[in-house]
Formats: C-alpha cells, sequence, structure tokens
C-alpha cells in the first residue's frame, strides 16, 4: 500500500489541494500522486506547495532569538504545529478506471478528504510509459516549464534505464514544443540526471 500523505481541501476538474498530515513535509515538486473518486483513481503531478497559518490573514511570527536552532523553536512552543499547516496542489495527469490508465481528465473531480498517496516507483514507471501526459503540463502556464522537467526527472529515477527514458521524453517534447525552441531548450537542460 503506498504512503498516505494527506487529505485533499479542495477540488476541481484540473487540479486539487491537500493538507500534509505532517508539517512542513510536501511530496516533492513532480513527484506524482494519486487520489480516488469512487472507483476512479486520479493521477496528479506536485505543482507546489505552502506552509501557512491555519488562519487566513494571520501571518506567523518570528520565534527564534533566543534560539539556537530551527528545531529549539518548534521544542520551546509545541503549539505551533497545531497553528500551521502545509498544504500541496496536484494538477491532474491522468486516472485509471478499473485497469484501464487514461492520461487525460477524470469524468469528476475527487471528493473532499479523498486520501492522497505519494505513488511508488513502480506505479510512476507504468504511469510514465505514455508521454501523453506531458500535453497537460506543457499548457499549465505560471512554472509548466519547472514543473515538466520535475516530473521528468522523477519518473526517470522509476525507468530501468533513466537517461533513455529523458530522450523518449526529450523527442516527445520536440513534438509538442515544435515553434517554441527557447522553451524546449530551457526544459531540456533541466532534465539532465
Amino acid at each position: 500500500m503506498p504512503a498516505k500523505i494527506g487529505e485533499v481541501i479542495e477540488a476541481s476538474s484540473g487540479e486539487f489541494t491537500a493538507q500534509c498530515y505532517e508539517l512542513h513535509q510536501p511530496p516533492s515538486f513532480g513527484s506524482l500522486v494519486k487520489t480516488r473518486e469512487g472507483e476512479v483513481e486520479i493521477y496528479g503531478v506536485v505543482s507546489g506547495a505552502a506552509t501557512t497559518s491555519i488562519e487566513p490573514g494571520r501571518r506567523p511570527i518570528a520565534r527564534g532569538r533566543e534560539e539556537a536552532e530551527e528545531e529549539d523553536i518548534y521544542r520551546s512552543s509545541p503549539q505551533l504545529s497545531k497553528l500551521l499547516r502545509t498544504d500541496f496542489n496536484a494538477l491532474i495527469v491522468g486516472h485509471k478506471e478499473g485497469q484501464k490508465l487514461h492520461h487525460y481528465l477524470p469524468p469528476r473531480p475527487a471528493k473532499i478528504h479523498s486520501f492522497v498517496y505519494l505513488c511508488d516507483a513502480e506505479e510512476v514507471e507504468k504511469f510514465s510509459q505514455s508521454f501523453d501526459f506531458l500535453s497537460i503540463l506543457v499548457g499549465a502556464g505560471g512554472q509548466a516549464d519547472e514543473l515538466i522537467a520535475a516530473s521528468l526527472r522523477h519518473a526517470a529515477a522509476a525507468h530501468q534505464d533513466p537517461r533513455d527514458f529523458l530522450i523518449k521524453a526529450g523527442k516527445e517534447l520536440a513534438v509538442l514544443l515544435g515553434g517554441e525552441t527557447n522553451r524546449l531548450n530551457n526544459i531540456l537542460r533541466r532534465i539532465k540526471v
């Protein structure tokens, strides 16, 4: 069973936000996570994370002036772990119905309070056998290029031959970004392992 890392607290057709069970422990940027909606497993690529106050508009204050180490702040103020939260966003890149894997958006968004799991290497390898999910990432906006590179580095680590995987991914990106040579080159420089 994969590691349960959080719970969906906001969901839409194209992405979801999850709150981590452990403060300051979001999954890595670009990693593959999954949640469920009924019998459908929904896959997402982690596209950002933040640690904030649980009260909107109330910012944390500096507490470490008299402390030697950062961890001492949490030891001397144990309530901090109850006043802060770490959330992460995941861009939905596919779903699985039964044994059939699809690299496009699911029919419905995830339910609030659905558990979120970090996908293991075997599942990442299986999901990334097709590069169809890259078209969703290419159109993501914001930090899309960084997200593409990070997700490909994570996926490459799950394959027996990471270099071969990245070469194939680079060829797919060349097709998707045919008229955007500078963007393609920036991504390719970032996926070297």
